[in-house]
């Protein structure tokens, strides 16, 4: 699946609240390495640094084109950013702070992966995660009535139909406290007010339309997209102030205990 860092930068705004929020909960003074799992185009990893300026940080992204954008905020010593799929990543030593900020809803059974990123950790070490979880809106079900099209069905294939997943509040809970972990977790839904024409369609264009747009050409994309508009349109209506997109997200911060009991 392509990425397009510009794209996904469009609303950088609205898609950083959930990170800040997120790292509000996180209470490590000194960490010595940070690593951003799913780090996009660094711009938060970049954050991670100004945050805790005597650690080293580390930005993994699965994506080449995220990778490459993200090198823009390197800093020699202190913040790098590498290629790699969370799925296969190995740490160097003990980390510290890991953050998977909006990524574990593209990992299959991620559920099972939790207990290698807490293996990873330093004792005491910090877990950080969020994931959206609105899959059953509208932003996503459209893309999925038109996906379902005979014209489109044909076309995509089943590379197209790959869909993000997540899991209950509790169920995180319940694994990473199983794992050995003291465990802060909650749901936030945000009220996003977008600017523009056709707001929500360019929202979902740089993520939920993503596995669509990386199968299409340029001119299959916007006769998509135009088949596509008129529902967003209609569920998401442009007022007077904006578009307005409900969205709702999952929090987990966890600390492992440093005795690793369950």
């Amino acid at each position: 699946m392509r990425w397009d860092p510009e794209h996904y930068l469009r609303y950088g705004a609205e898609r950083a609240r959930p990170f800040r929020d997120l790292l509000a909960r996180v209470g490590a003074d000194d960490p010595q390495w940070v690593v951003d799992l799913g780090c996009g185009p660094g711009n938060l990893t970049a954050e991670l640094a100004q945050r805790w300026p005597g650690a080293m940080v580390t930005g993994v992204d699965s994506s080449p084109d995220m990778v490459a954008a993200a090198q823009e905020h390197a800093i020699d010593a202190r913040l790098e950013f590498v290629l790699a799929d969370v799925r296969s990543w190995a740490s160097e030593r003990a980390v510290d702070v890991a953050v998977a900020n909006a990524l574990l809803q593209w990992v299959p059974g991620h559920l099972e992966l939790l207990g290698r990123l807490v293996d990873a950790l330093s004792p005491r070490g910090w877990l950080a995660i969020q994931v959206p979880a609105n899959f059953a809106s509208p932003s996503h079900t459209a893309i999925a009535e038109v996906r379902a099209q005979p014209r489109w069905r044909e076309r995509l294939g089943q590379e197209a139909a790959r869909e993000p997943a997540v899991a209950t509040p509790e169920d995180y809970l319940e694994r990473l406290a199983g794992l050995g972990c003291d465990v802060d977790a909650w749901e936030t839904t945000y009220l996003h007010v977008l600017q523009g024409r056709d707001a929500v369609l360019e929202w979902v264009r740089g993520t939920a339309l993503r596995p669509v747009l990386s199968v299409l050409d340029a001119q299959e994309a916007a006769e998509f997209e135009a088949d596509l508009a008129p529902r967003l349109r209609t569920a998401y209506p442009q007022r007077a102030y904006g578009t307005v997109l409900p969205f709702r997200r999952l929090f987990a911060v966890a600390r492992r205990r440093a005795d690793g009991t369950g």
